[in-house]
């Protein structure tokens, strides 16, 4: 096993020789095939430039995640194949996360991050449902109910309270 220092950190290579470890720290000088020299630093600062993404917040964060609910739940097409998916397990584990976080961010957000966090949940909530019975409705048949319920009951599952 080959074991390099650099800085601040140790390359320990099982697999490859001494001949294919390439320092990785920023500042490091390299040269390519052509023979031009560049360095790390450079790299990063051309990739950082040409991939400009938006910054990161909470409010962003949550669209995020709703988007990807709304893709499961068969809303929102793949970018790529323009189809839609839909898959209701990872769509309610998602919502769920979504709960997760206005649990443990009570007290934390502002205002409009709250009222954002609570809309989308009730939102996507009632869009999980409505698949469910979709489901229900091709399993069962139309004119068949599976039990019935009261009308307070029916505006959410148990576990969306």
């Amino acid at each position: 096993m080959e074991e390099k220092q650099g800085d601040g950190f140790t390359f320990k290579d099982k697999d490859l020789g001494a001949q294919n470890e390439k320092p990785n720290h920023p500042g490091h000088t390299s040269t390519d095939s052509a023979g031009s020299k560049s360095t790390t630093t450079d790299k990063i600062g051309s990739e950082q430039r040409t991939s400009q993404l938006p910054e990161i917040s909470f409010a962003s964060f949550i669209i995020s995640l709703s988007s990807s609910a709304l893709y499961l739940l068969g809303d929102i097409p793949d970018s790529a194949t323009n189809k839609t998916q839909r898959n209701l397990t990872l769509a309610k584990q998602t919502i769920d996360i979504l709960g997760l976080l206005k649990e443990k961010t009570v007290g934390n957000l502002t205002r409009e991050e709250s009222q954002m966090l609570e809309s989308l949940l009730y939102d996507l909530r009632m869009r999980y449902v409505d698949e469910l019975k979709k489901d229900a409705h091709r399993t069962f048949g139309h004119g068949n109910t599976c039990h019935s319920r009261s009308r307070k009951s029916q505006s959410a599952p148990q576990n969306y309270r």
